[in-house]
This record gives structure tokens, C-alpha cells and sequence, in this order.
């Protein structure tokens, strides 16, 4: 397993190391180099050909989706794709369970996030019993081969987990609770994992432990500082893939068009939208 210091083990109550705070403008400062960076990289996928899959997993109130939310906010959304898959529907359950989320791997020229991925099932899906323990085991033997497959097609594979502390994670949803704006983030299943925290704790040590191989390794992202974390996962990610800035041909716009003679606009018959300020 890989990290900052390869000390860190999830469940460590000293994992997440005090930092001092970037500050809110050498942040957006370090923050708009790496999307800049970003948008280079989309540029060289899609003239390349290549094929990435970038997943997140970790804690509840982790900060998976403020991260992904800064990788793809100045991207193209047909270039970065974003999976975030719901309860899988009857129709899914009866099929192979790598089935869903092959459907949704990158062609050539994409890059394909997923807002958690086929981990669900050594992580929610064995905490809360929606599989049984023999199907989660049999997942973990055979999910580095599934990987190694990803890999050996040509396809980039990154995997990180973000991790939070247990106070940390408390004030997190104690805010979403108080806070109109971030209270449809806070699930029934998201009290479960704050009230089962070592059985989560458990699953994931496992997980991470047999599942981290050198074709498919996982990356600690400690999280405890959102903003740091950011900076160091997508600087980790743009470290990661072996891109080339490509030479941006700017386009010549040429002369607009004359207004033609007599041409007179038509009266309107749409419904304007009334100005409020």
C-alpha cells in the first residue's frame, strides 16, 4: 500500500498528521495550476487514444466527491466521465457482478472516475450483509485478477482511498445536520457507517491489504484537511499519468457575417425570464 510516509494503516488513530492550513489563496493559487495541468491531460487522452480509470473509495464524509467535483469543474464531461452507480436494480443483481461497472469502462480518449466502484462489495455490501461472507471473500480473490486484466489492456488504472478520523468525520456530519445546504448529503446508511465504524474499519484493512498489488496498488489520500488532500491526490494523479502537453492550435475566427439589408427581427413570442436584481 502507498502513501505519504508508508506508515499510514487505516483505522490508526495517528494516521492524520497536523499540517499547517494552506490558506484559502496559496490554495485556488496551487489549485488552478493542477486544473490547468488537467485540462493538458484531457487534451493528450483524447489526442492519444488513451484510456483511464480513475476510482475513489473511503470513509463516509471523506471528501470523494469535493475531490472529483475539483478534478472535473474545468473539464469536458465527454472526456471526464463520472460514474457514481445507484443500488444496483434486480435486473443487475442476477448478473456477473463485474458486469455493471464494465459497461461503463473508458474508451479510447476517456477518462472514467468512479465515485466508488466494485470495492462496494468488500466494503458496504459485507458490513451490512448485503452479500454473504463467502461471496466477499471469493470477490477478494478475484478482484486482482479482474485488475491485472484492466491493466495488461492497455488501460490506466488508479486507486485511491481517502481516509478521515473519527472526529473529524463526527464534525462533518454533525455540519451536514445543521446545514440546509448539505443535509440531502447525509444517508440512513451514512449513520450506520459513523455507528459501525471498526466494522468498516475491519473490512477495509482487509481490503486493502489483499487488493493492493503492483500491477493495481492503492493510494492513501488522509483527508482530514480537504483541501490538502486535493492538492496532493490530483498532483499524485497528473504525477502518475505519463502525458505530453499538446501544442494548441488556436483558431483563426475570420470576419462575422453583415447584418443583411432589411433584415428586421421578429416580434417575440417566447417568455422572457424577468430580471430579479
Amino acid at each position: 500500500m502507498n502513501n505519504q510516509n508508508n506508515t499510514l494503516r487505516e483505522g490508526d488513530p495517528v494516521q492524520h498528521v497536523e499540517h499547517e492550513k494552506l490558506g484559502k489563496d496559496r490554495y485556488n493559487k496551487q489549485m488552478k495550476k493542477l486544473q490547468i495541468e488537467l485540462a493538458h491531460l484531457q487534451a493528450w487522452v483524447k489526442k492519444s487514444g488513451a484510456r483511464v480509470i480513475i476510482l475513489f473509495e473511503g470513509r463516509d464524509a471523506a471528501g470523494k466527491g469535493g475531490m472529483i467535483k475539483r478534478i472535473t469543474e474545468r473539464v469536458s464531461p465527454r472526456v471526464f466521465r463520472v460514474i457514481a452507480l445507484p443500488t444496483p436494480s434486480d435486473r443487475e443483481k442476477s448478473q456477473m457482478f463485474m458486469q455493471r461497472y464494465i459497461q461503463h469502462f473508458p474508451a479510447a480518449g476517456e477518462i472514467v472516475i468512479f465515485d466508488r466502484s466494485w470495492y462496494n462489495r468488500a466494503g458496504v455490501e459485507r458490513v451490512m450483509g448485503f452479500c454473504s461472507e463467502k461471496t466477499a471473500r471469493r470477490f477478494l480473490e478475484l478482484v486482482p485478477q479482474y485488475e491485472a486484466a484492466i491493466v495488461e489492456s492497455g488501460t490506466i488504472l488508479l486507486k485511491y482511498f481517502l481516509t478521515v478520523g473519527e472526529e473529524e468525520q463526527e464534525r462533518r456530519f454533525r455540519r451536514r445536520i445543521d446545514d440546509p445546504l448539505r443535509q440531502w448529503k447525509l444517508s440512513p446508511m451514512d449513520i450506520t457507517s459513523y455507528q459501525r465504524w471498526w466494522d468498516y474499519t475491519r473490512a477495509y484493512d482487509e481490503m486493502l491489504k489483499v487488493t493492493d498489488r503492483p500491477d493495481a496498488p492503492w493510494w492513501i489520500v488522509p483527508s482530514d484537511d480537504k483541501e490538502r488532500a486535493r492538492i496532493n491526490c490530483i498532483s499524485h494523479i497528473l504525477k502518475s499519468i505519463p502525458y505530453e502537453r499538446v501544442k494548441f492550435d488556436a483558431p483563426n475566427l475570420g470576419k462575422r457575417q453583415k447584418r443583411p439589408n432589411g433584415y428586421i427581427a421578429p416580434e417575440a413570442t417566447a417568455a422572457v425570464v424577468p430580471d430579479v436584481l
